[in-house]
Order: structure tokens, then sequence, then C-alpha cells
């Protein structure tokens, strides 16, 4: 019995696609099931040398109380993972249903929604992230809506963007000729045509989430004692980037890591493979 190759079906899959795919998935189950994973309690102190080298026993070293940096990451992975993928769907979801919406209906509903949403693009949103979690206080929710909001208004221009373009087609005129009301013109001929490039966006904007999340931890900001995100992992250990670098490197790493790979990735998405009879 043989089963259906990405060749068969019809796509030819990049080398680099795969492995960005093969790390970006593993660090998404690592999410999921870390604390089966984790040799130590991530809040455990286990190595009465601070700092402690990366040896057998501690394969990434320990931080500055003597916990075990590898417990850490892995659970740290969670909350990193998770704020940014609940943050990244929120906003893809919000932008994605107003952008399609007001490409649709046009007139004031169109203006009035995108001129709010570009003065909010104007903020800087580190300092915008910044000014809400400093003045409301650092939680979970708050995090996860704070980066939702800062990036609803780029997700809304993309989609309006693209909207607008298929709210000329012919199939579209069509159907509103046959009467058809909004939401049918949404969910049946503009949504699937534009799911492709809102899917690469989606994951795009996911790693500028994972780099302001990390940068608001590494401020203090961002995940609160006694969690930590990876960004708070490397603020908790700078100090010893001198001699402690490992507690300081490997979190690093991790961020790089899921960047890096997402980004690859998107870069490298599968491309249909054309009919030789076409």
């Amino acid at each position: 019995m043989s089963f259906p190759t990405p060749r068969r079906l019809g796509y030819r899959l990049n080398l680099v696609g795969m492995i960005s795919a093969a790390v970006a998935l593993t660090w998404a189950v690592i999410a999921v099931i870390a604390p089966w994973l984790t040799p130590y309690g991530p809040g455990e102190v286990v190595d009465f040398d601070y700092f402690g080298p990366i040896s057998e026993q501690f394969w990434l070293g320990s931080d500055y109380l003597g916990r075990d940096m590898l417990s850490r990451i892995l659970v740290g992975t969670r909350y990193t993972v998770g704020i940014s993928l609940a943050a990244v769907l929120i906003a893809c979801f919000t932008g994605v249903v107003l952008g399609m919406t007001a490409a649709v209906i046009g007139g004031w509903y169109d203006t009035i929604l995108s001129r709010f949403l570009d003065a909010l693009t104007s903020i800087p949103s580190k300092l915008f992230g910044l000014v809400v979690v400093a003045g409301i206080g650092s939680s979970i929710p708050v995090l996860i809506g704070v980066l939702a909001v800062i990036y609803t208004p780029g997700a809304y221009r993309f989609a309006r963007a693209l909207s607008v373009n298929i709210n000329t087609m012919e199939y579209v005129t069509a159907a509103r000729a046959r009467g058809e009301r909004t939401l049918y013109l949404i969910r049946h001929e503009i949504l699937p045509n534009i799911t492709g490039p809102v899917l690469a966006d989606m994951g795009l904007r996911f790693v500028f989430i994972v780099l302001l999340l990390s940068g608001l931890s590494f401020l203090g900001l961002g995940v609160q004692p006694p969690n930590s995100d990876w960004g708070s992992l490397v603020r908790e250990n700078i100090g010893a980037l001198s001699f402690g670098a490992p507690a300081v490197i490997m979190p690093s790493i991790a961020i790089a890591t899921l960047t890096i790979s997402v980004n690859l990735l998107i870069d490298n998405l599968p491309v249909k493979i054309r009919d030789r009879s076409e």
C-alpha cells in the first residue's frame, strides 16, 4: 500500500522549507508536552553552583539561583509560543473580518474604520505595549490583548487590500446581481481567494509578536515570576553573560530558532507544480 507523496499531490517541497517546518513543529509540540519533558521542576533549585556549566546532569547549565536551564526553557516555550499564537489568532481573525467587511460594504464604514486603525498604527508598537502594560499591570490576558491590538491594524490593511481587488472581479459582481448578501460574499467569494496570502501574513505577524513579547519580557513588563518566557530568562541571567553565558545564550538561541524557522517556512512555502500538458 503506497501513500501519496507531496509530488504526487502536485506540490514541490523545498528542503529548506521542510527543515524549517520540522523546527517550528518541534517547538509547537514542546509547548504542548513541556511538563512531561522537564528533568526537574522549573522552579526547583537543583544546583548549588549558581550559573553552573553545561554538564551531563545539567545539559544547558543552571541559572542565577541554581535552577536547571533546560527545564526552564522547555516550560518557557509554553508561554512564548502560547501567548504569541493566541495573540496572532485574535489579531488576524479580527483584522481579516473587518478588512473583508470594509471592502464589501465600503462608504462611510470603510472610511471611518480605516482612519481609526491608521491612527492606531501610527503609535509605535513597543511604546504602546510599554504604556499599557505599565499602566494596568502585566498578566497573560493583558499581554495577549495588547499584542492583539497592536497587530490588528496591519492584518486589517493587508486583508482589506486583498479584498478590494477580489471585490472588483466579475464573479463577485455576478453574485451581487443575484442578490447575495454581504455575509455570502465574504464567506463564499472573498475569503476562499485570500486564504493563502492571509496565512502567510499570519506567520510573519507571529514572528513579530514573538519578538515584541520577548522584548517586553526583557524589559520586565512581560511574563512575570514565578512564570517565565524566553525573554524573561534572558533578562534574569543577563548579568552573568561573561561567566555564565549558557544561561543567557540558550534562551536567545530558542528565540532565534523559532523566529528564523517560521520566516524560512513562509519564504519556502510549497509551490504548485504546473501540469506539463498546460
